[in-house]
């Protein structure tokens, strides 16, 4: 059984087509329409333009636990996303990352160490956890790690299917 196995729930609703996940290495990625890192978005559709085509995705999952900054109705989410960074990525429901109501995604994402050997709670908006093709959490990278930053991209290339 793979992380993606179980159905993700669409932020447009209905759920995530499986196709979009399976046998891809995928960039997890909790993220806020209204946070100091929400520029990240850029760098997030770069990635999937330049690696999408190679068996590669973004998955963004909206979060709202961190001082209220995606307080958008699914709706909101989808259109400033769309509109303000061209995203092209698939995006679950807005889901909790921490606490009692983590998402069974996330509770398999945290368990995964970052560079500093720290494993845990979310800390904050856009922490990105990268899954290879086979479904294993292979690297986590904190909010401050670049979408497009060499030991990112490294990893990720280094996960591409064959």
């Amino acid at each position: 059984m793979t992380l993606f196995d179980a159905p993700l729930p669409a932020l447009t609703g209905g759920t995530l087509d499986p196709a979009a996940l399976q046998g891809k290495a995928v960039l997890v990625v909790n993220v806020a329409s209204r946070c100091g890192f929400t520029r990240q978005y850029e760098g997030l559709q770069a990635l999937q333009a330049r690696y999408a085509d190679r068996g590669f995705t973004v998955l963004g999952v909206p979060c709202n636990q961190f001082k209220g900054q995606e307080p958008g109705s699914a709706e909101e989410i989808a259109e400033f996303c769309s509109a303000t960074w061209g995203t092209t990525f698939p995006m679950t429901e807005k889901s909790d990352v921490n606490g009692e109501g983590r998402t069974p995604l996330f509770a398999e994402l945290t368990a995964q160490t970052d560079g500093a050997g720290e494993a845990g709670d979310v800390a904050w908006n856009f922490e990105k956890f990268l899954v290879s093709p086979a479904g294993d959490v292979v690297a986590r990278f904190r909010s401050r790690t670049e979408p497009e930053a060499p030991e990112l991209v490294s990893a990720l290339e280094a996960q591409l299917p064959r």
